[in-house]
């Protein structure tokens, strides 16, 4: 009889934990599938259609045949609209060389490392982070440094903080702003000393800005890659089209950046993913160059703010929780280290017991706080708010 067959996952499978979010994600569906009435506050998924313009865009590339390859790094006119809104947004002198289009802004961080990243040199992320970096990091064969941030300095990491953990292996930062789990958003003033640390020490920067649309109040979102010519080489910038333009599906995402590291991410793309979808480009070519996609940028703007007051308003009734303000982004990061639980005790709890779904901060490097998603409708939000309530009342 022969051997069995040696089966077995990558070693470096086996450093990686999965998704948390999407965990709890496919539970809430699961529960929901099974007739359970469950307020989802889990997903980071805007709850709104794709605005019609843009659907119509991809389906006239349908009808006009643009089903087949096309260019690894993206459609060239994608490649060109991308650069011209960094020109004309924050004054970015970016080119179409130095775009790449990928399956999502997930994709672009994915590729990023792979490309930049060599075995044994450090990855600066701080904490609360979002829960994918480490984890791509690690799959690149570095190692993730978490620098852990809290409540009081509104989750933001600090020029001394940022130099106290660069060494000689350090290659790269982490900047998140808008932040997702946090809201948090760094002003200009808060930039230009982070800025300052990363050219004094020659490392380089990741700048994701998936949420630079979805601002509150006085908020600005400032690329840290506008603030001087130092920085700006020393800079990539990952985007996409899912949250401000409600394309989770579409998988169009784009990154940046120097582009000798651009050229290495195509190559690298050419022997994994291809191509990004031709016709759902076309649909991303339209929500950049069609001037209605403003109108829809707004309209969920107000949406946001308006279920962003909802929430805060309700949970600042809940003694044992507290959270800081988001200016970004459509989260909510509660502490619930008053309650006793853990993160993930909270969660499994209030899902099981309330069918309510969120996730546990450990996810996110923060064993005190769970996140509230709040891109889901006004009667959803009020609903799970008043079964959280419950809950804690009941702890």
């Amino acid at each position: 009889m022969g051997k069995e067959p040696n089966i077995s996952p990558a070693s470096r499978v086996s450093d990686i934990t999965p998704s948390l979010t999407l965990e709890i994600t496919a539970k809430a569906k699961a529960m929901k599938a099974d007739g359970l009435d469950v307020c989802s506050f889990s997903a980071g998924e805007p709850d709104f259609d794709t605005p019609p313009h843009i659907v119509k865009a991809a389906q006239q590339a349908l009808d006009e045949g643009k089903t087949r390859y096309g260019p690894v790094a993206g459609e060239p006119r994608l490649r060109n609209a991308i650069a011209q809104q960094f020109n004309s947004k924050h004054q970015l002198p970016y080119s179409a060389d130095n775009i790449i289009v990928t399956n999502g802004g997930k994709f672009s961080l994915f590729n990023l490392m792979q490309a930049l990243i060599n075995p044994g040199e450090e990855v600066i992320i701080p904490a609360p982070y979002w829960v994918s970096y480490p984890e791509m990091v690690k799959l690149a064969g570095g190692h993730p440094i978490i620098v852990y941030t809290n409540a009081d300095q509104g989750y933001k990491i600090t020029p001394s903080q940022l130099q106290h953990h660069i060494t000689p292996k350090t290659k790269l930062f982490i900047l998140n702003s808008p932040s997702n789990p946090t809201g948090a958003v760094y002003s200009q003033q808060e930039l230009i000393p982070l800025a300052e640390t990363v050219v004094n020490n020659n490392i380089l920067v990741l700048s994701d800005e998936i949420y630079d649309n979805i601002l509150y109040e006085e908020a600005e979102h400032i690329s840290i890659a506008s603030l001087n010519d130092e920085i700006f080489a020393r800079t990539f910038i990952s985007n996409g089209f899912a949250k401000s333009f409600a394309m989770t599906g579409w998988r169009v995402g784009y990154l940046a950046g120097d582009e000798t590291i651009i050229q290495a991410m195509a190559s690298i793309q050419s022997h994994s993913s291809s191509n990004v979808c031709t016709f759902a480009q076309y649909g991303a070519i339209a929500a950049l160059e069609d001037s209605r996609s403003q109108q829809a940028i707004a309209q969920m703007q107000t949406a946001f703010s308006q279920r962003r007051k909802l929430i805060l308003e309700a949970l600042n009734t809940v003694p044992q929780l507290s959270s800081t303000i988001p200016y970004g982004a459509f989260y909510l990061f509660v502490d619930i280290s008053q309650t006793g639980k853990t993160s993930l005790e909270f969660a499994n709890d209030l899902l099981e017991q309330q069918q309510v779904a969120t996730v546990p901060g450990i996810a996110f490097g923060d064993d005190s706080c769970i996140r509230l998603s709040y891109a889901t409708d006004m009667t959803t939000l009020q609903k799970g708010l008043e079964r959280i309530t419950k809950f804690v009342q009941k702890l």
